[in-house]
């Protein structure tokens, strides 16, 4: 199957293909190759960095370009070996020319390249003989240098080009101007292939673990998000189960307030119907906006939700697991609103899960205050006693904590204590029911 374009004759895959190989290498090594990239120092965070004392961390940052330019150095030094040249002036020049390109690779890598090809061909004309003709050992080595450099600062694909184009370059030369010399091809293919190999292979495993890294740690918030919307999901069904018994409640005591009053006034009997008629208006509105929270299978609970009453049995339960649990109330008990009280039992129930996940082995303690202005929640366990690695957990409990207490406007607080346990403290904030204002 061949592509046909208006006004043009077919192209065949072969075509394509050629013209696909001539697109990526105009872009890899034509496009910008004399753009000025100069090579970065490293980061004073880098863990090779982090290991060197704080005086010499700044110097340290430059070793890529000390070992750039030590590289320059030893071309400069070596590169007249072989050349025919004796003369010193001339083995000079020759050693710049080498080392040029390789001190490029700090600012202009792909012009380095081109720029050590440009010298290859020069010394190919003007060298009379060598063991690795069209290269002398100096720009042999040269060569190989500028080659891995580029590729370290590139990437996979760059290599693989800069390889294809110093092969071809290298069989040209020796098709066109070898006349007898010994060629040097095919150790350079070879080392090049070898080096350009090992260069893609650390680039591919450095990329690749970006990659992960990248995908960990967007996994990660993806996780917190759905874990924190899991979890107002489930404070908002609480709610509305807690909000609706309470509003209908008002709305059945509404109608049925004018019946337990003998002549009830007109005004009265408006007054209750108002009430009731607000009732039932707002529960339906609660239940079409907090409704729609509810998961297609959600079914709402047939018992009652739990308050600190149902505390002692929650304790018992966290006992029969193994756990030393001992609870302390402080403060005049009272009924307080029921959201707050089943927050309170909720935030006690996942302090001591996560006791019991994170710390096994360890004793625990539940203290419930009264207080004038709220209600004061303290759960404290010690360090783990038991020589078994804690049981894994998502590390969310704390969150839907800090959920609740700032749905109820309340505070928390929570981490280590000094002797290796974990306390969380939460106060509630109740306001006081017109009942109790008028005692």
């Amino acid at each position: 199957m061949t592509e046909t374009t208006t006004g043009a004759a077919p192209r065949t895959p072969e075509i394509r293909l050629a013209s696909g190989f001539m697109h990526s290498l105009r872009r890899d090594l034509f496009t910008d190759a004399l753009a000025y990239r100069p090579l970065m120092p490293l980061r004073v965070d880098n863990p090779l960095i982090r290991r060197l004392p704080q005086r010499i961390r700044r110097e340290a940052a430059f070793a890529p370009h000390a070992v750039v330019a030590a590289v320059a150095f030893v071309v400069l030094l070596n590169a007249g070996r072989g050349t025919g040249y004796e003369s010193p002036l001339r083995t000079l020049v020759i050693g710049l020319l080498t080392a040029v390109p390789v001190v490029m690779t700090l600012v202009r890598p792909l012009g380095a390249f081109w720029a050590s090809m440009a010298v290859m061909a020069v010394l190919a004309v003007l060298n009379t003989g060598g063991s690795l003709w069209p290269w002398s050992p100096g720009s042999f080595f040269a060569h190989l240098a500028v080659l891995t450099l580029v590729a370290i600062r590139t990437g996979p694909r760059v290599a693989a080009w800069m390889w294809v184009v110093s092969t071809g370059a290298g069989v040209a030369l020796s098709v066109l101007l070898g006349r007898g010399h010994s060629i040097g091809t095919m150790p350079m293919v070879f080392l090049s292939a070898f080096i350009l190999l090992a260069v893609s292979v650390r680039h591919i495993r450095v990329a690749a673990e970006q990659e992960v890294s990248a995908q960990q740690e967007v996994t990660a918030v993806e996780r917190d998000r759905r874990t924190l919307l899991e979890e107002r999901t489930t404070i908002a069904r609480e709610l509305h189960d807690v909000v609706a018994h309470h509003m209908s409640v008002v709305a059945i005591q509404a109608e049925a307030a004018p019946y337990r009053v003998e002549n009830p006034p007109p005004e009265l009997e408006a007054a209750f119907v108002t009430i009731r008629e607000n009732a039932v208006a707002a529960l339906t509105e609660l239940r079409r906006v907090l409704g729609v929270v509810r998961s297609s299978d959600y079914e709402a609970p047939d018992a009652p939700q739990p308050t600190l009453a149902s505390l002692d049995g929650l304790l018992s339960n966290v006992r029969e697991a193994g756990m030393t649990v001992e609870k302390t109330v402080t403060g005049a008990v009272r009924e307080l609103p029921q959201g707050v009280e089943l927050s309170a039992y909720r935030i006690v129930q996942e302090a001591l899960s996560n006791t019991l996940r994170h710390a096994p082995g360890a004793a625990a303690g539940v203290e419930v205050s009264y207080v004038l202005g709220g209600l004061g929640v303290r759960i404290v366990n010690g360090a783990s006693t038991e020589n078994v690695r804690p049981s894994p957990g998502a590390g969310h409990g704390i969150t839907g904590m800090r959920e609740r207490v700032a749905m109820l406007e309340g505070e928390m607080t929570a981490g280590r204590t000094p002797d290796g346990g974990y306390e969380v403290a939460v106060f509630i904030p109740v306001r006081p029911r017109p009942s109790e204002d008028a005692a």
